[in-house]
């Protein structure tokens, strides 16, 4: 159940500074199991705000488990995600049939995994019965949905930027079981990033720790290619979380790739992450918090920048927090200032002839002196918290597993 995409993706410096936005059912897989499951997949969420009018909701993704005239079990299924943002919370949709009915659900065993690169497996939640168990970062954050017999959802609540990607569902009654998927998708907006000290300075790792230290996380291909279809166009390579390297060209020109080659996510292929540097192509969502411009008598420089957020009871913006300000709150300012990088960036959403071209988007300054020169400052002030954990945090009044024995599966 996977589905793979390839697309055009050789780049070439630019002094352009602007980050600019403007069913087929999948084949069928065997198995043999005595016991037969349903597992539905419905891609609906649970307490979402209100999605983009883009956004498909409502509709149903069905996995179908069926046993033939031999006995072997045919698994059909339609792909599907369910969507949501940075701080809210989302159902995980799993339902599941099995014969005879009145198999005691004591017996039943409900594990959720998240899959990682190269098919390796992280522990979310596990069910059996009555006792649950949710791990690593989930705690606090994972419940079953329990909205009636037969049903395997979890919710996530306050959900964060690692959330993002795709969840094993597997149901189990002693020595049968079958699993089925759902893909958590994440708005937000993808912004290029590179440090200081210049371009193509990045292994894998640091361009990890540098979209983190940003408030965003490496974007995915899908999230890039996403962003390359509503008009990003950046002529330079960036690491992606896969380990690949790619590049998004909306306008083909000589000095990005060749004029003659179609618009399209260039790709460099998997590239090796400890010797090999590049930019990187950061992801980010909603804010929990406000970005604005502070509105000073005078220019300062990076030290009075961050002096003045502190003194106003905020921080200076990081640049993932600048561009989900612009993309999500749509905030727009024609004047430069500090990022807390020491970069100097304004946002766009309206262009207008003064305020640096026809294209909206965070126009980019470059790094100047910090102690020299002056500019405004962009700060960031965090909400207040609706109590300890944060909104949707789970009681911890439900019976934790401890550990869950079960007899070797097949």
């Amino acid at each position: 159940m996977r589905r793979t995409t390839a697309h055009l993706l050789n780049p070439a410096n630019t002094p352009v500074e602007i980050a600019m936005l403007s069913n087929q059912p999948l084949p069928l897989s065997l198995g043999t199991m005595s016991l037969t499951f349903m597992v539905v997949i419905l891609t609906f969420a649970h307490s979402v705000t209100s999605l983009p009018a883009d956004i498909e909701t409502g509709s149903r993704r069905v996995v179908h488990v069926l046993e033939d005239d031999t006995g072997a079990v045919i698994v059909q299924t339609a792909p599907g995600k369910v969507v949501t943002h940075r701080g809210g919370s989302i159902t995980l949709p799993c339902r599941f049939h099995h014969e005879p009915e009145n198999t005691d659900p004591s017996r039943i065993r409900i594990k959720w995994t998240k899959v990682t690169d190269a098919l390796q497996f992280e522990d979310v939640f596990v069910a059996l019965g009555r006792q649950q168990r949710v791990f690593g970062s989930y705690r606090g954050r994972v419940s079953l949905e329990q909205a009636g017999p037969g049903d395997a959802s979890v919710i996530i609540h306050n959900v964060t930027l690692e959330d993002y990607g795709r969840y094993e569902c597997e149901v189990t009654n002693d020595m049968e079981d079958d699993t089925g998927f759902v893909n958590l998708d994440l708005e937000g907006v993808v912004f290029p990033y590179y440090p200081r000290v210049g371009r193509y300075r990045l292994n894998y790792q640091q361009a990890e720790d540098a979209c983190k230290q940003q408030d965003a996380i490496l974007a995915s291909h899908s999230q890039l290619h996403k962003a390359w279809l509503e008009g990003l166009d950046w002529c330079n390579a960036g690491w992606l979380e896969d380990g690949s390297v790619q590049y998004p060209i909306s306008h083909p020109r000589d000095q990005c790739g060749r004029k003659d080659n179609p618009a399209g996510v260039r790709n460099y292929g998997y590239r090796h992450k400890e010797d090999e540097r590049y930019d990187a192509f950061c992801f980010t969502s909603n804010l929990n918090g406000k970005v604005y411009f502070l509105k000073r008598f005078k220019k300062v420089n990076y030290a009075e920048a961050v002096k003045a957020c502190v003194r106003d009871g905020s921080l200076v913006a990081k640049v993932g927090q600048l561009y989900a300000a612009w993309k999500v709150q749509l905030l727009d300012r024609c004047e430069a200032g500090w990022l807390e990088d020491g970069s100097i960036r304004y946002p766009i959403v309206n262009p207008r002839s003064r305020c640096g071209g026809p294209q909206p988007g965070v126009r980019h300054l470059g790094f100047p002196d910090k102690k020299f020169r002056l500019y405004g400052v962009y700060c960031f002030r965090k909400n207040k918290e609706e109590g300890e954990g944060g909104p949707g945090a789970l009681s911890s009044g439900s019976r934790q597993l401890e550990a869950v024995t079960l007899p070797d599966q097949e």
